[in-house]
């Protein structure tokens, strides 16, 4: 479903925004988080194991994620939507993978957090993209 553009602005340490189904009267909320794309073209990424969109994930197994390059670079977004499983496991894994694509490791207060997930466990979200929608100048 990813174009090689779509590819190349992915492999890129941004944020994406990651919008679940909202609780009550609530408005849907993007939340800033890190993601890799899996080899079989899934969108990946992980959470603390008490979140509130977990909670919203397991109830409405349905997400959107969109990524855009920064201000001051062309337009260019990919934006995602599809169906959502968790995992118990490969979070932590994820996690390490993922700090290294986002922080300096060599930071001690980097490195402590990393291990607090490990310690205390992270979930592992996948979205299966079904829609792919995107723009680029």
């Amino acid at each position: 479903m990813f174009r090689d553009e779509d590819l190349a602005l992915l492999a890129r340490p941004l944020y994406a925004f990651l919008t679940v189904a909202p609780r009550g009267e609530r408005w849907p909320a993007p939340r800033p988080v890190w993601f890799e794309v899996t080899d079989d073209g899934d969108v990946q990424m992980f959470s603390v194991p008490d979140a509130p969109k977990l909670d919203r994930l397991r109830e409405h197994p349905r997400a959107s994620v969109v990524v855009a390059a920064p201000s001051g670079e062309p337009e260019h977004w990919v934006a995602v939507e599809g169906s959502v499983t968790l995992h118990d496991q490969g979070g932590a894994e994820l996690a390490a993978r993922l700090a290294e694509r986002y922080w300096d490791m060599s930071d001690p207060n980097h490195q402590k957090l990393l291990d607090e997930w490990r310690i205390g466990g992270v979930v592992r979200i996948v979205v299966h993209p079904e829609v792919v929608n995107r723009f680029s100048a």
